[in-house]
């Protein structure tokens, strides 16, 4: 499969207007990106004035939602409007650099996996790092892990991609940064999905610069952690069965 112009990011965005203009720009530079959804939640800055620069791009698409509900619904309204084969997430501020869009799409062009985790905690050079905020971001992980069963560096990172139909059969109800688990939870839960990490670079900012998630989302995080692994059935994780999604899964294996 030709790499360009395959992928479609999904863009939560509040209160980013020192940082939208020039990230969106970063984005649409990727000859990788074919779409970019950007949903506003009803931010109380200038950032949906700012973001109307780009309303006359074909491949940029802006929804505002009136009513600020969270990442996690700015997302799922997002993923439900992509078309291209691969959808990714990205942040509206510089944390994460556009630069490692073929990193993290490498396995999915190569039929490798169904679904790639940017992992900021693989040994890549970078900025240094909060302590606490990054241990408590291997906290949620190990438990993340224990519950799901599957063994990944960094859960909650921003940076994660997936083939179109699959984040499309997710069954996604959090509104707010429990979004992280859940999609964890239900990609783990699958048992058929080919799930991938790759290393990206990160550059943390501080809550001073606009950073958002903080102690409260923590601790929810570990209810969810707990709601969507322990309490959640394929019946509320799944739309479709996975055979139907997923054609490799219904062929006959070859001998």
């Amino acid at each position: 499969m030709n790499s360009d112009a395959v992928l479609t990011i999904v863009m939560p965005v509040y209160n980013e207007e020192s940082t939208i203009q020039t990230i969106v720009d970063m984005v649409l530079k990727r000859p990788e990106v074919g779409e970019l959804v950007i949903v506003n939640d009803a931010s109380k800055d200038k950032s949906w004035e700012k973001l109307q620069a780009f309303a006359g791009n074909p491949r940029v698409k802006l929804l505002n939602q009136e009513v600020n509900r969270g990442k996690g619904a700015a997302l799922i309204r997002g993923f439900a409007e992509a078309t291209k084969p691969f959808v990714m997430v990205q942040d509206a501020d510089f944390e994460y650099s556009p630069d490692d869009y073929p990193v993290v799409l490498a396995p999915l062009l190569a039929g490798k996996a169904d679904a790639v985790y940017g992992s900021r905690f693989m040994g890549t050079p970078g900025q240094v790092r909060f302590f606490r905020h990054e241990m408590g971001n291997k906290f949620l992980t190990f438990w993340s892990n224990f519950f799901s069963d599957i063994h990944l560096s960094d859960m909650e990172t921003c940076y994660k991609a997936f083939r179109r139909e699959v984040i499309q059969n997710l069954i996604l109800v959090s509104e707010r940064f429990g979004i992280e688990v859940e999609l964890t939870a239900k990609l783990a839960r699958s048992r058929k999905l080919r799930i991938w990490e790759v290393p990206i670079s990160y550059a943390p900012r501080s809550y001073s610069e606009g950073k958002k998630i903080g102690w409260r989302d923590g601790f929810a995080a570990l209810w969810h952690i707990l709601r969507f692994n322990c309490f959640c059935s394929d019946a509320k994780s799944f739309k479709r069965p996975w055979e139907e999604v997923l054609p490799r899964l219904s062929a006959p294996e070859q001998k």
